[in-house]
């Protein structure tokens, strides 16, 4: 499993868990995912492999909780 970050232009982030990212990924950019429709076009911003889904999933609510937004800003998103 991989967790993942996308970005779009306005540089908002969503965090999530997939087998296939580059299938993922264009189910984003399709407006197939009801929470980021909306938001369109998204990008990848960053990506792991994190094993298990156990794994995957603990990984995925640190990246969504605060200290893991604000390690994605501060580390990886372009200044």
């Amino acid at each position: 499993m991989l967790v993942y970050a996308l970005v779009n232009k306005e540089n908002r982030i969503y965090v999530g868990m997939t087998k296939n990212l580059n299938k993922r990924l264009s189910d984003h950019n399709f407006g197939r995912v009801f929470s980021t429709k909306g938001f369109r076009p998204w990008k990848v911003l960053y990506y792991e492999e994190c094993g298990d889904r156990r794994n995957s999933r603990m990984r995925e609510k640190y990246l969504k909780s605060g200290i893991g937004k604000e390690f994605l800003k501060n580390k990886l998103m372009p200044k």
